[in-house]
């Protein structure tokens, strides 16, 4: 009867044993103020959804080239109770300390529940204060051995790194269900895989440009009066002028140009003197204006066409070869010549300016 009894006993404190260990097995608890708190641990991974449409999947060659994480017991973490992600040792990119995350079941509390879910998160210590934000490119890698290349999935929007979000990731990275298929390459050898990511931080520019559209001006119109016109050389310049701070010169062939040599006259809005010795050979100006050959007799008949083009070094001159026929200058009845002066105009509508820095 003795041994019965204390047999029982010895059964009944080892089932206590077994419950009390078993109910208390979790995270460290920090006592606070007399009462037990657990050490708080961040788990989700982003504020902001991420849509659909901005996320880019796909297979390369190219392995990954921050971080690469190879498991050789999957099933371990996949079998744990209380293991829900694995972080890897820290890594450095760039100025900061990072670690590739792991959620083998999937990151329950942020929808990843029957997925692979992947994330990088930077030690908030190597940030340099407390409102600083690190924008890098991130590219997350799972190897599949079937097809010998990496998916890829990365995202088109920008993560933004800071001390309240150390964490980024992609919660449904690929399904269990899909990952488990050993026929499927990325669980191989029974229970191997690899993971892997690479973490771009892109310098912020140092050189740019700004390019600007003024549509308005002091003085936006050029008249051009030429005297003599029968007289004049076949290819002739007017003086310079300046409109919306750049310099230009109109260009007139008196007999015509090229294949419209003796049947038209050609009018061409060039860069001047001035512009052309100060533009270097990447600079190019947009103008949008109006070249115009008014009738002197008649005030309110105009032979105008319109100009749209880029001038540079390398096309100082846009215009008109056939800008009006000659028989209409020669003709005296009609008007566009008179005392042997012929009137020629420019309107300037938009000019663009552009400006470099560094200077």
């Amino acid at each position: 009867m003795m041994s019965y009894y204390i047999d029982t006993l010895c059964i009944i404190s080892l089932l206590s044993c077994h419950f009390i260990t078993s109910s208390f097995a979790g995270p460290v608890p920090n006592v606070v103020s007399g009462s037990q708190k657990l050490i708080p641990t961040q788990v989700s991974s982003r504020d902001s959804k991420v849509s659909l449409s901005s996320t880019v999947k796909g297979l390369r060659l190219r392995p990954p080239s921050s971080y690469s994480l190879k498991l050789e017991s999957f099933s371990t973490l996949m079998k744990s109770t209380y293991t829900e992600r694995y972080d890897s040792r820290p890594f450095r990119v760039g100025k900061y300390n990072w670690t590739l995350v792991v959620y083998p079941k999937g990151n329950k509390n942020d929808s990843g529940t029957g997925y692979i879910s992947l994330y990088v998160a930077i030690d908030s210590s190597t940030l340099t204060s407390p409102r600083q934000v690190v924008p890098p490119d991130l590219r997350f890698y799972v190897f599949n051995k079937k097809e010998k290349k990496y998916f890829t999935i990365q995202d088109s929007d920008v993560w933004q790194f800071t001390i309240n979000k150390t964490m980024w990731g992609f919660p449904r990275v690929l399904p269990l269900s899909t990952f488990s298929n050993l026929k499927n390459g990325y669980l191989y050898d029974m229970d191997q895989c690899e993971f892997g990511v690479d973490i771009t931080i892109p310098p912020i520019f140092e050189k740019s440009e700004l390019f600007s559209v003024a549509k308005s001006f002091p003085n936006k119109r050029f008249t051009w009066f030429i005297q003599g016109f029968s007289t004049l050389p076949s290819d002739y310049l007017s003086e310079e002028f300046i409109i919306g701070g750049i310099s230009w010169n109109l260009r007139v062939f008196r007999n015509g140009f090229g294949a419209h040599e003796g049947k038209n006259l050609s009018l061409y809005l060039n860069l001047g003197p001035q512009e052309l010795l100060k533009t270097k050979p990447y600079d190019k100006i947009y103008a949008r204006a109006m070249l115009r050959v008014p009738n002197q007799g008649q005030s309110n008949y105009i032979v105008e066409r319109p100009l749209d083009n880029w001038f540079s070094p390398q096309n100082i001159g846009w215009g008109y070869a056939d800008f009006m026929p000659l028989s209409d200058l020669r003709d005296s009845s009609t008007g566009f010549v008179r005392n042997d002066m012929l009137v020629v105009q420019v309107e300037m509508e938009a000019i663009s300016t552009t400006k470099y820095f560094p200077s």
